[in-house]
């Protein structure tokens, strides 16, 4: 397994204060991207919405996991991701 596949990957889901949209994601360091949601440097729906609360996630060992868990969340209703 090559070095930069090795750890640890995430899905996982954000959420904001004002009416609890939510958005599903996938990335191998958890710090690092919420931090980058709370300073909204990722450009799209989640900086759009103002997404930067933690609301949920998985941990996985390889990215295929985690990918597959994404797709997943993303198919619930939001009634079942709320829960």
């Amino acid at each position: 397994m090559c070095a930069r596949h090795r750890g640890s990957y995430w899905t996982y889901l954000v959420t904001n204060e004002r009416n609890g949209t939510l958005c599903v994601g996938v990335t191998n360091s958890i710090q690092r991207r919420i931090w980058q949601h709370k300073a909204k440097q990722i450009e799209g729906f989640t900086k759009q919405y103002g997404l930067n609360l933690l609301a949920y996630f998985e941990e996985f060992r390889d990215p295929t996991s985690a990918i597959s868990r994404e797709k997943e969340i993303n198919g619930w209703l939001r009634r079942k991701k709320l829960a």
